[in-house]
């Protein structure tokens, strides 16, 4: 019922920009919780930043000051505004939803590619 499909990846210089969204359609309760995730190649998958209902953000040390998550409630999508990119930022960066009383319920995107490269 729910899904989620990601948009925005692609090929980058270091110290350019990228802004990945991603589209959740179905139920979608209120009080829920949504996140980025990457995964590099040989690497464990890192959260990389999360976002509440109410817009309270959470990112990850590696990427504080440079990668910045909202949220658009209207139209039930999440984005992550990437700047000053890296080398080692490049990754498959993954839509998270939590949603439920508990957040006991998860979805994933389908994961869109971001390569940091000259």
């Amino acid at each position: 019922q729910v899904q989620l499909v990601e948009s925005g990846g692609g090929l980058v210089q270091p110290g350019g920009s990228l802004r990945l969204s991603c589209a959740a359609s179905g139920s979608i309760p209120s009080f829920n919780a949504m996140a980025w995730y990457r995964q590099a190649p040989g690497k464990q998958r890192e959260l990389v930043a999360t976002i509440t209902s109410r817009s309270n953000t959470n990112v990850a040390d590696s990427v504080k000051g440079r990668f910045t998550i909202s949220r658009d409630n209207a139209k039930n999508t999440v984005y992550l505004q990437m700047n000053s990119l890296k080398p080692e930022d490049t990754a498959v960066y993954h839509c998270n939803l939590r949603l439920g009383m508990g957040l006991q319920t998860e979805y994933w995107g389908q994961g869109t590619q971001v390569t940091v490269s000259s």
